[in-house]
């Protein structure tokens, strides 16, 4: 009775552990998030439902959740409208099960790029409520972004850390504040500049040219 009794732990820790990696997802400065996705847009959901996607290898069929949206602005992805979002249906395998449907919640969503005007999103990609973007990370978006996709925004977990080429900006966010999402994630963009090299801008205003030319911001 206990070798079961000790078997049904094991079963059970084990189907935990495996529930708890199913969906594991790197910490990402929104500028990497923005630089990866294929579509980045702001909209409204307006319905919500499950529908087949197809079927896995032995013929069971496939479930993803569709969100119908109303996109608001587009600041990276296709030449034309999206208009419907999937996911997978639940977030132990990386579904974005919880976003607000009644048309009044305004969403920056970030994904990957499907035909006839679709897109793929899963928790691992930049999803967050518009209004509780901080002034710079709204701005960042039309254009500061795109002008660091070059560089390198390196984590760091702990001190000491440094950077390892001059294309690298360090994310210390962690370290200094406990927080992922600190002052550099919300107030900082990883730049290019005229000689190469990379570093942090902070503000609402563009980059000016005598921060591009310099080698130190």
């Amino acid at each position: 009775m206990k070798s079961c009794i000790g078997t049904l732990v094991v079963l059970v820790l084990f189907r935990v552990g495996e529930i708890a990696e199913a969906c594991s997802c790197s910490p990402v400065h929104p500028q990497q998030a923005f630089c990866n996705a294929d579509v980045v847009i702001r909209a409204k959901v307006v319905g919500k439902k499950e529908v087949d996607s197809g079927n896995d290898i032995y013929g069971n069929p496939i479930k993803r959740i569709q969100y119908e949206i109303k996109q608001i602005k587009m600041f990276k992805g296709p030449d034309h409208h999206i208009d419907v979002i999937f996911t997978a249906p639940s977030s132990a395998v990386c579904g974005v099960t919880n976003l607000d449907t009644n048309g009044k919640k305004e969403y920056l969503i970030s994904g990957k790029a499907e035909a006839n005007g679709k897109m793929h999103v899963t928790l691992c990609d930049l999803i967050m409520p518009w209004e509780s973007m901080s002034a710079t990370q709204k701005k960042s978006l039309s254009q500061r972004y795109q002008m660091g996709c070059d560089c390198k925004i390196t984590r760091c977990a702990t001190f000491p850390c440094e950077i390892n080429a001059p294309e690298e900006c360090l994310w210390t966010d962690w370290v200094t504040e406990k927080i992922i999402h600190g002052r550099q994630s919300d107030h900082y963009a990883c730049i290019k500049r005229g000689d190469g090299s990379c570093a942090w801008y902070r503000g609402v205003a563009p980059p000016k040219k005598e921060f591009l030319d310099v080698e130190d911001p």
